[in-house]
């Protein structure tokens, strides 16, 4: 069956190679945002500019709310159709 609708399915081989490659792209952006080593350097960064007087308190801390809320922010995972958190 394959190879009777490789001639429709051809034209749009490319289009699904770029969606593919932009969902790729998306999961590794994802995954460095959250990556705790990142968010830890972020942090003593923000510490250091904080020490040396280069930012405020109330900066430091906004930063400090930042990282922290993307550290434990998780992706919801998609909605099933017709699923139903209901059990009674």
């Amino acid at each position: 069956m394959g190879l009777l609708t490789l001639p429709f399915r051809l034209p749009f081989l490319p289009t699904q190679g770029v969606i593919k490659l932009g969902e790729l792209l998306q999961e590794e952006a994802e995954r460095q945002l959250r990556d705790p080593a990142r968010i830890r350097r972020d942090l003593d960064e923000a510490q250091r500019r904080y020490e040396a007087g280069e930012i405020s308190e109330e900066e430091f801390i906004q930063i400090q709310d930042e990282l922290a809320s993307t550290l434990v922010t998780e992706v919801a995972p998609p909605a099933v159709p017709g699923a139903s958190d209901d059990r009674s």
